[in-house]
């Protein structure tokens, strides 16, 4: 929104983006950020508080509420704010057999937990499903020989076509932590059945995204969790690879390297803070490094990923970047990016169309409140870690974010 020097709004722009069957999520800010929409409305306004403007949406709906929530204060007296308008489609009064308040999915989806067989299984019927979309590849092996199965999903798949942004989800770095192994899969059969039915939301990101789903980081570690059940397992047993890494923290620290060169004086050799080259010491084969982080760092570096999401279990809550406090004997610290306004919308925007992330009423999973943030926090002031995925594809790669 652009206010006036008497405080009213001239103009509004609003993307509009049709989520589910009852949602509608609008944002009003800057057209910088019309990319991550499907289609653009813009209400006119006035500065005349005395005359009134009717603008209609696209399509009707029948309203439950409205959300304004300023994200930014800029220095000229701009603000970028996200407003939310929730509600339900009016329903077509030639349909017998509408249902107003549908909140699942009329898919056949397969909804239960899938061990390594079941899921290469899986990820085979969607392609077979959908040929003409999906790819199912590989990107190396576990320390117990198990292929980390990837499934790509675009109109040209296997093929890289500029301007045309590479999306990646990733899930499964603690092998214990199956739920996020399961939404991808999910994830997989909805996009696809749903293709075949000609949605049109569905059809335009599968047609100017490449989108790539890694359900199991770290195989090994569920088929150990599984087999014992988790009666009798305990918090650890899978969360670390074969050999005792934890992938989520085994990334190459690039944060030090940058911090320390931003630090260094003037006349010396200066960092770039993107595309940071692995240090030399990591790629050694007698360092302590996993086999499937080395495969996924290939992985990164193969595909021009522009943006990520890393889902993980035990916290309700999305993570944005830097993982690791900056100033030395400090835990928690807030330790944003040169992009870290953009990584607040993305975290926000996941959050809120999350059915209870920012709901204030909702007990913490642990001692973590996170409703303060609405549903989400820098990594840092959470707690710091070195050489997690997180900031690291930042550095090196792309953006991402962790759920």
């Amino acid at each position: 929104m652009t206010p006036e020097k008497n405080g009213h709004v001239s103009a509004q722009i609003i993307m509009v983006l049709r989520g589910a069957n009852v949602h509608y999520v609008t944002f009003g800010g800057f057209v910088k950020y019309c990319v991550y929409f499907l289609s653009l409305q813009i209400f006119t306004g006035n500065s005349e508080k005395e005359i009134p403007v009717l603008s209609e949406f696209l399509e009707p709906l029948v309203g439950r509420y409205i959300r304004i929530n300023p994200r930014s204060w800029y220095e000229e007296g701009n603000i970028c704010m996200r407003m939310e308008i929730l509600g339900c489609p009016l329903p077509d009064p030639n349909n017998y057999y509408y249902r107003r308040n549908e909140m699942t999915t009329s898919d056949n989806l397969d909804f239960r937990h899938h061990n390594y067989k079941e899921m290469r299984q899986l990820m085979k019927v969607v392609n077979e499903m959908c040929p003409n979309i999906t790819r199912v590849y590989n990107i190396g092996r576990s320390h117990e020989g198990l292929k980390l199965y990837a499934m790509e999903m675009s109109d040209n798949p296997g093929e890289h076509e500029v301007g045309e942004p590479e999306f990646r989800y990733m899930a499964g770095a603690h092998g214990n932590e199956a739920l996020g192994r399961e939404l991808l899969l999910l994830l997989m059969q909805f996009l696809c059945q749903e293709y075949l039915t000609g949605n049109k939301r569905v059809r335009h990101l599968i047609t100017n995204t490449r989108i790539h789903f890694l359900p199991s980081i770290n195989p090994d570690g569920y088929e150990k969790a599984a087999e014992l059940g988790s009666e009798l397992g305990g918090w650890s047993l899978g969360r670390w690879t074969a050999d005792g890494i934890d992938v989520n923290n085994n990334f190459p620290d690039l944060n030090s390297l940058l911090w320390e060169s931003e630090d260094r004086p003037r006349n010396m050799r200066r960092v770039p803070n993107n595309h940071i080259p692995i240090p030399d010491w990591y790629q050694y084969e007698n360092a302590t490094v996993a086999i499937e982080t080395r495969a996924l760092i290939t992985w990164m570096e193969k595909i021009p990923f522009v943006l990520g999401g890393n889902l993980q279990g035990g916290e309700l809550v999305v993570s944005y970047p830097f993982d690791m406090v900056r100033s030395l004997w400090k835990t928690q610290e807030y330790s944003g990016t040169p992009d870290d306004h953009v990584f607040r919308w993305l975290a926000y925007s996941y959050a809120s169309t999350h059915r209870h992330m920012t709901d204030s009423s909702r007990r913490a999973c642990h001692t973590e409140d996170f409703n303060k943030e609405e549903g989400t926090v820098n990594g840092a002031s959470w707690h710091t870690v070195a050489g997690s995925t997180l900031f690291s594809s930042f550095l090196d790669m792309c953006r991402s974010l962790k759920t």
